[in-house]
């Protein structure tokens, strides 16, 4: 008898229902930023030096992408606490991964992590050791997967979401709370016509259950954020940036 080829999928979501720091992600908190938008948008953008960024990471032992998430944690909870907002439970950040395994620069190799953001947590390195553990675990239940299990295991994760984005319809429980996406861009100045570019910001959607979009892109020695909301949904959206430079600070400075 052949084996059933659903038993180790299975496996892995009863493996991650138990684990404290990944379970979350099955399901986000109600939260302001999961609910229906207008046609009104709001657009802000900020650079921020990669070297601040790599620094905090460096004292504390975490990558560009864990400290960016803290930032992005640290921000959405600050904003949040302004409107009175803020669930008891930490938000969940749906992240996109390269699960290339090889050097072809063909298909398309890309899956969901599901990440806490720790915006439950006042201290700002207990924030980011929780980010830590919660992107860590992803990825080592990716690494234990085939790509066939990969996809079926992040789009089964997706899966409310998805079905509020294609009925319009908020659902009563989320998958993930916000979308973060990090891009790679040119590690050197590109130019026109002997012009410098000095910037490149990234301008994503936003859809019902879905009012906020966090996308960043590398550019040169710049970590460039681009943040776009439903501006009726989620008023003065622009003060993340503020509390995006507050979050690098406070990891820069603990003490």
């Amino acid at each position: 008898m052949r084996d059933d080829p659903g038993a180790p999928l299975y496996g892995k979501f009863k493996e991650a229902y138990a684990n404290g720091d990944l379970a979350s992600g099955f399901l986000a908190p109600r939260c302001i930023l999961n609910q229906r938008v207008s046609a009104s948008r709001r657009f802000a953008a900020q650079s921020y030096s990669l070297d601040r960024i790599r620094g905090a990471g460096k004292a504390h032992t975490a990558t560009v992408n864990d400290v960016v998430l803290a930032m992005c944690g640290s921000a959405l909870r600050k904003y949040l606490q302004e409107l009175d907002a803020l669930p008891e439970k930490s938000l969940v950040a749906m992240v996109p991964v390269s699960m290339r395994r090889d050097d072809t620069a063909t298909g398309n190799q890309v899956a969901m992590l599901l990440a806490s953001l720790g915006t439950h947590l006042t201290d700002p390195c207990e924030r980011l050791e929780a980010i830590k553990r919660s992107v860590q675990d992803s990825k080592d239940r990716y690494a234990k997967m085939t790509p066939g299990q990969i996809l079926t295991y992040a789009g089964l994760l997706a899966a409310p979401s998805n079905i509020s984005l294609a009925t319009g319809l908020a659902p009563h429980f989320q998958a993930y709370n916000v979308a973060i996406s990090n891009v790679p861009g040119p590690k050197k100045p590109l130019y026109w016509n002997g012009a410098r570019l000095d910037g490149t910001y990234p301008v994503s959607i936003v859809a019902d259950g879905q009012a906020l979009n966090i996308t960043l892109n590398s550019y040169a020695d710049k970590m460039e954020f681009g943040i776009t909301a439903c501006r009726r949904a989620l008023p003065h959206v622009q003060r993340l940036l503020d509390y995006l430079e507050q979050g690098l600070s406070e990891l820069e400075d603990p003490g």
